[in-house]
């Protein structure tokens, strides 16, 4: 897997193995050639995203299984094609198919959207599941940078997914310090 577009091919065929669905609950978003993955419930409007439903069950627990149980190697993992030829896989291509096939082992559905790395405000706020005024004030109280090419702004996809990040990390520890409030104040059993 050389390029974008032999990791995009790639993508496109192993998805195209699989039926494809309406609901989505695991989002596996192509990032050029990183790959990023989200939780996230929200479906992306491009021509390419594809919703994968685990309809293999049986063969889909047996794979999870199988990867629960390989030990981690040192050695790239490897893909077989059809002809019987192998590639081996880019170690985020790897993390990112554990997580399809983990999603899939637990009866959720995947869906597999391509996004571009300079998102606008709109795809940004959706990213972040804000509105496009909210995601806006963020911008105004600088805690995400962009820059302005024309007369729109423009955002960098890994400093939204930063931002997220360090908004996940704070509510986690607000949400801490409230437990340990109540307990000290003899309010929450635990």
């Amino acid at each position: 897997m050389g390029n974008r577009e032999d990791l995009l091919a790639w993508a496109r065929r192993f998805v195209d193995r699989l039926e494809g669905g309406t609901a989505g609950c695991v989002s596996f978003e192509l990032c050029h050639a990183e790959l990023i993955l989200e939780g996230e419930e929200a479906m992306h409007g491009t021509a390419e995203d594809r919703t994968l439903l685990p309809e293999h069950r049986a063969e889909i627990a047996e794979l999870c299984a199988f990867l629960d149980q390989t030990p981690q190697a040192v050695e790239p993992a490897l893909l077989r094609g059809p002809d019987g030829s192998t590639r081996a896989l880019p170690p985020e291509v790897y993390e990112a198919l554990m997580v399809v096939v983990r999603a899939l082992s637990e009866g959720k559905a995947v869906t597999v959207a391509p996004v571009n790395t300079t998102l606008t405000t709109q795809e940004a706020a959706d990213l972040l599941g804000v509105s496009r005024p909210t995601f806006v004030k963020i911008l105004d109280e600088a805690e995400v940078p962009y820059s302005r090419p024309g007369r729109h702004r423009r955002v960098l996809l890994a400093d939204v997914l930063e931002y997220k990040e360090k908004r996940r990390t704070r509510r986690s520890r607000g949400l801490d310090e409230l437990v340990e409030l109540t307990e000290d104040s003899g309010l929450y059993d635990s």
